[in-house]
């Protein structure tokens, strides 16, 4: 059978490891593939870019050990092994494999990382692009972000901001997926102070044609069906010099969770957080020279979602709300594109390798919230009914307004109302970086990078947020919406279209870096680390705004605001690397994380009944990161271990001030530390069978009650940063089985268990506390040929526990894990 042409899902991954390659080109670094031995759910080893064609494995040629990788989380292609820092790899085919879909799978399966709703305590609610990630405890819902967000070499990391999450790229056509675990400043710059995720695209290649062609169906458990399918092509244009890659992916998920009336609980509309995905991602790779190379890439993604992934946990007339259920009146939609276009040169200076990465990142989220409690049931409290009012109606003036219309207050009060944001991001960067070439005791004790990067980050988010019919329920009651003795805090713009509120916040961020990092070998086995990057970054924030609720004392709730701040950071980084012998590496770490600062806008004092003004900017925060750790291979390479722990000092946090009012501003205050440490274990006890571990705990708390004595409720000494599980362990096993010469079996199955964790400070919260929960995967498939066919079950258990209960618009919600999903996939390389 020709294995060559069979896709790589993790069962191939396990039983065909040994692949030839590692073909150089004089002008461009060509590799391997390394060919994945991890298992289902655990963190994998990752595929490597190639562009040699290997021959076929044979089954009787199965390697009963593990193979080394490399990874590229230093810049440089090196054995993951040797790298002095924590990171976990899930391979392109296991993301596949395992049906991984998004940032809460992959959670569960990697040590010390964790999400949360967007904004953090989940103001944004739970869904596609609505999640925030923090490693190792480094989790903040205010300020900048503190993971760094790359696909490939373009970051897409954006701010902490109220309406959104982080931009999350479908896993599709991936190489692999990096997890780099502390702080990674020198190289990624600001905002990667608790870690990095780098998402690894195949590269075209110019030596095999190749389709791979995948596709699936299942169905949720109280849900509907859904289905993915996608298709890649690679094509060779010229051998050798110039090839194209083209995939293309549709999805579409039913949905589970169900609406209700308000009023008469009749079921209105069923599986309303359907989800309908399309990818399209075109890479060209030109060998221009044997010196030179290029590579342009785009990568688009559409995301439309029916309605967030929440419900509701309440009682109506009586009755309580059965599981994934709502019984809202304003559906919360939303459409998330990102466009990512970039051009890579790669030359061969002969001392060195230069790349420049020339790269443009976009992404517009336009979403609907159900704002009726903030906004209508507040403007119903507001009204005075004991006034007397002037009116045009004979029957109506010089009468209190509660005798004229006693249900206006109702009715106001129970009028509709949507939140409509509309956030767009772009950045414009631009990274050149110069390496050495690899340590060659015979050469240079040395090895060096050195590199320049600057970017140019343009932020906006428009809120308009409108209650229907507000207009003509005053006018009917013949009263003006206008007046301060009949509506309490009312302005003289009144409310245009309906609208309560209207506000553009724009942000303009831009920095410019350099960085460096050499190595200096004692010996071939023992060698030093030092990197430093200083970068300048700056921010312009724009706020123009109307509206009731924008009201300060100053009669027509008009206000702008425009803001500059500003500031420098050195960020050092330290390590030592001991290879003991060639199965056993040793590394000690020193690190400093570090985010960038901010501007505020004016909180209204009058509204929010302040008794000063808020500052109108924060300023950076910063941590120190101390690890040590080994990676160890034993008996005869069938067993490995990497382990490591760490310490985390996180000074002058960047916190949220939030005011009952709604509104809220960034400061900083505080300090917390978070303690810990990884383990990761993959075992072959024989050839046909992987067992794998990999686990984290993660203790970060707060240090002093600074935030508590500045307006942060619950920020007190001992208090854990919100977010955090304390441990999460991910169990997984595979067996491999041959059926005949031609065909072969695989089974697989997976635990992971996740801690208990707070979602906020705040104790009166309902996300104060979150649960410790379970999952349970498995699947069974067949291999022949080209083909694979595999059946699957996701959340066998059906475990519909509450592990999260996000806040929005003053709404009490509750986040399940996805119902059972039962499915089917198909696969095929040519």
């Amino acid at each position: 059978m020709n294995l060559r042409k069979t896709k790589l899902h993790l069962s191939l991954a396990s039983l065909y490891s040994n692949y030839q390659g590692a073909k150089q080109h004089t002008g461009t670094v060509v590799c391997a593939i390394a060919a994945s031995s991890m298992l289902l759910s655990a963190p994998v080893l990752a595929q490597q870019t190639t562009d040699t064609a290997a021959p076929a494995a044979k089954p009787g040629a199965l390697s009963d050990q593990i193979q080394s990788i490399n990874i590229t989380a230093t810049k440089r292609k090196e054995d993951a092994s040797k790298v002095p820092l924590s990171v976990s790899v899930i391979g392109g085919d296991e993301l596949t494999a395992q049906h991984i879909t998004d940032f809460a799978d992959a959670t569960r399966s990697i040590p010390n990382i964790s999400f949360s709703g967007g904004g953090g305590g989940g103001f944004a609610g739970n869904g596609p692009g609505l999640s925030n990630v923090a490693i190792r405890g480094v989790s903040s819902d205010a300020g900048s972000a503190t993971v760094g967000i790359y696909l490939d070499d373009v970051s897409m990391t954006s701010g902490n901001l109220y309406s959104q999450g982080s931009a999350e790229p479908k896993f599709f056509d991936l190489d692999h997926i990096e997890v780099l675990r502390g702080p990674q400043g020198t190289l990624y710059g600001a905002s990667s102070m608790g870690g990095t995720i780098k998402f690894i695209s195949n590269q075209p290649n110019t030596k095999v044609n190749s389709t791979d062609i995948y596709t699936e169906v299942s169905s949720t458990s109280g849900g509907g069906t859904n289905y993915l399918g996608n298709v890649v092509l690679n094509k060779v244009l010229k051998a050798d010099e110039l090839a194209v890659r083209v995939g293309i992916q549709t999805a579409h998920n039913g949905g589970f969770i169900n609406l209700v009336d308000p009023n008469t609980t009749a079921t209105t509309a069923t599986g309303i957080n359907t989800e309908d995905d399309a990818v399209v991602r075109m890479a060209l790779k030109w060998n221009v020279t044997k010196d030179l190379t290029l590579t342009p890439s785009i990568f688009y993604q559409r995301v439309k979602t029916g309605d967030i992934d929440v419900a509701y946990t309440q009682t109506l007339n009586g009755v309580a709300l059965p599981t994934n259920t709502t019984s809202k009146t304003v559906r919360e939609p939303g459409k998330d594109v990102l466009t990512v276009p970039s051009l890579t040169l790669n030359y061969d200076t002969g001392f060195g390798d230069l790349t420049s990465v020339t790269s443009y990142f976009k992404r517009n989220f336009d979403r609907t919230q159900d704002g009726t409690t903030v906004n209508s049931s507040y403007l119903g409290s507001q009204q005075i009914g004991s006034q007397l009012i002037t009116s045009t109606i004979p029957s109506i003036a010089g009468k209190p307004l509660s005798a004229t219309n006693p249900s206006l207050l109702s009715v106001v009060g129970s009028l509709s109302s949507a939140v409509y944001l509309n956030n767009g991001v772009t950045q414009f960067s631009q990274e050149v970086r110069l390496l050495s070439k690899p340590y060659d005791p015979a050469v240079s004790p040395y090895t060096w990078l050195v590199g320049a990067y600057a970017s140019n980050q343009h932020t906006t988010v428009i809120d308009n947020e409108p209650v229907f019919g507000i207009n003509d329920a005053f006018k009917n009651a013949g009263v003006s919406i206008t007046d301060p003795n009949v509506l309490i805090g009312a302005v003289s713009t009144g409310f245009p279209n309906d609208n309560s509120y209207h506000a553009i916040r724009s942000y303009h961020d831009t920095q410019q870096a350099v960085f460096g990092e050499g190595s200096y070998y004692f010996s071939p086995t023992l060698h030093a680390t030092a990197g430093v990057r200083y970068i300048r970054a700056e921010e312009t924030y724009r706020r123009n705004a109307f509206g009731y609720f924008n009201n300060d004392g100053t009669n027509d709730g008009v206000s702008n605001t425009l803001q500059t701040s500003s500031g420098s950071k050195v960020t050092p980084k330290f390590a030592l690397t001991w290879e003991v012998d060639k199965n056993n590496t040793m590394y000690a770490s020193a690190t400093e994380g570090f985010r960038a600062g901010g501007s505020n806008f004016a909180v209204p004092i009058d509204y929010c009944a302040l008794t000063k003004a808020n500052p109108l900017s924060y300023g950076p925060d910063s941590l120190w990161s101390y690890e040590i750790g080994n990676k160890s291979r034993f008996l005869n390479n069938t067993l490995s271990v990497n382990a490591d722990l760490f310490y985390i000092n996180w000074k002058n946090l960047q916190q949220q001030i939030t005011q009952t009012c709604g509104f809220n501003y960034n400061t900083n205050v505080g300090n917390a530390k978070s303690t810990g440490g990884e383990i990761e274990v993959k075992f072959k006890p024989i050839k046909s069978v992987m067992l794998g571990l990999a686990a984290g705990y993660t203790d970060a708390t707060l240090t002093d009650s600074d935030g508590a004595e500045a307006g942060v409720k619950g920020a007190v000494k001992g208090a854990r940063v919100p977010g955090v599980p304390k441990y999460n362990v991910a169990l997984t096993a595979q067996y491999n089985f041959f059926i005949n010469d031609d065909v072969y079996g695989f089974a697989r199955a997976a635990g992971h268990w996740t801690g208990a964790s707070n979602g906020t400070l705040n104790p009166t919260l309902s996300d104060f506390q979150r649960p410790s929960y379970s999952t349970y995967d498995a699947s069974i498939g067949l291999t022949r040929d080209i083909w694979e066919v595999t059946l699957y079950v996701k959340n066998l258990t059906n475990n519909q526990m509450v592990i999260q209960r996000p806040v929005v618009q003053n709404v009490p919600e509750v986040y399940r894990i996805t119902p059972r999903t039962i499915g089917m996939s198909l696969s095929a390389k040519f």
